[in-house]
């Protein structure tokens, strides 16, 4: 079993596509769809779709930091949406959808900020990040349904055309990173 087991939460857009994304990765060990960083106690898909209870569609990851560094997980976080739009990944607009990294630790707060600062000096991205870093709050698990979505669901249209070609791309800019048995 690991011995440096980390956990840390991300706010990327839809929770389908970053858990496919982030299920692939050597290191990962479990990824988990929910919400977070609002004010309703046990919030429903159905409610979150509304943005009224302030709660992000989040994943909320285990990994191995002696197998995939922080540093590593921040870079495919922002390689896999756009954190310069405000409350908005592609078509999904809402705060839900919003770009957050809700750390655990003063180690990834100070990382999620240098990674912030290091894009923006590069310019990699054309317009501001608008990324949110906060401290992670209460996660709720989302519903059984959505969980391991895009493994248990490859026929749906939406994981066909929208996070499988997502993944595709992924995997072939990283495959060093990806666990052999989906290559």
């Amino acid at each position: 079993m690991p011995s440096n087991i980390q956990k840390i939460t991300f706010g990327n857009g839809c929770f389908w596509c970053t858990e496919a994304i982030f299920q692939s990765l050597k290191g990962v060990i479990s990824v988990t769809s929910g919400y977070m960083g609002g004010h309703v106690d046990n919030p429903t898909y159905k409610q979150v779709c509304t943005g009224t209870t302030g709660h992000a569609e989040v994943i909320e990851l285990e990994y191995d930091a002696d197998v995939l560094s922080l540093d590593e997980l921040l870079l495919f976080f922002f390689k896999t949406h756009n954190p310069t739009t405000l409350n908005r990944q592609g078509n999904d607009v809402g705060t839900q959808y919003r770009s957050a990294i809700f750390y655990t630790t003063a180690e990834q707060k100070d990382a999620a900020i240098a990674m912030i600062n290091t894009l923006t000096n590069e310019k990699v991205f054309d317009s501001p990040i608008v990324t949110e870093v906060t401290p992670a709050s209460q996660f709720y698990k989302a519903e059984d349904y959505h969980q391991n979505y895009f493994n248990d669901n490859p026929g749906q249209s939406y994981c066909a055309f929208v996070i499988q070609p997502k993944l595709n791309k992924f995997a072939k800019e990283f495959t060093d990173k990806i666990k052999p048995e989906l290559l």
